[in-house]
């Protein structure tokens, strides 16, 4: 909250341009680098999803800028404390349809998985299949191995939230210092193996989400290539 309000204080630029509704002319380097910036909260400010006036929110700051606000001091840290409260009940509202909706959909979704062939379920509800068999008498990890690997991960949609093969560059990690469905599911396998994960969302992030593309209760897929151990420490 407090990067929102910071945000909203420096758009001075962008609100400024809004409220004069002039055509600029952007060939003097400040004023492209000015407009730039104004760009560029503007679309910060898109990503928040937040509901503003654009006119009241340019006035704010013109008069915040000239000295000369309309509000008194106890008058603005209400509407800001209202603005504040109402954003939260908000996004609660939406995290909390997003989460019944990923519920719903990913209980389907490894429902159908598990009748696929190949896919095994554990007790846990992690679904795994495999890919590619490494080598006869491959090693396992154990949790408190460190291990190597190649990933790619997605949504169950298809899309792509994290990929280590899209970096070009594998990643080395302690097993029991990431979700619990890489725990158990590497452990389950050798070098040289490449397994593909469905992980419910009880063992990938939970109600909380990740942020970014994995929102509350996502069920996620990963495509993981075993490709060394290292002994724990």
């Amino acid at each position: 909250m407090k990067n929102t309000l910071r945000l909203l204080m420096t758009t001075t630029l962008a609100a400024t341009a809004a409220l004069a509704q002039d055509k600029l002319d952007l060939t003097a380097e400040k004023t492209r680098a000015s407009y730039a910036i104004g760009a560029d909260i503007a679309n910060s400010m898109k990503r928040q999803s937040l509901d503003l006036d654009n006119k009241a929110l340019a006035a704010g700051l013109v008069d915040g800028m000239n000295g000369k606000l309309q509000l008194k001091d106890a008058e603005l840290e209400k509407a800001m404390n209202d603005f504040k409260t109402a954003l939260m009940a908000k996004r609660q509202a939406s995290q909390a349809t997003a989460a019944t909706e990923n519920t719903k959909k990913g209980t389907d979704f490894l429902a159908a998985n598990a009748k696929k062939e190949g896919v095994k379920t554990t007790a846990s509800g992690l679904q795994y299949k495999v890919m590619k068999a490494g080598p006869d008498g491959g090693k396992s990890p154990k949790a408190t191995d460190t291990v190597k690997v190649h990933y790619h991960g997605t949504l169950i949609d298809g899309t792509v939230f994290d990929s280590s093969v899209q970096r070009g560059e594998p990643i080395s990690f302690p097993l029991n210092g990431v979700i619990p469905g890489w725990t158990e599911g590497v452990q389950l396998m050798k070098v040289g193996d490449k397994f593909q994960f469905t992980i419910p969302s009880a063992l990938a992030y939970g109600e909380q989400g990740a942020g970014g593309a994995i929102g509350p209760n996502s069920t996620l897929i990963f495509e993981v290539e075993l490709l060394g151990i290292e002994a724990g420490k």
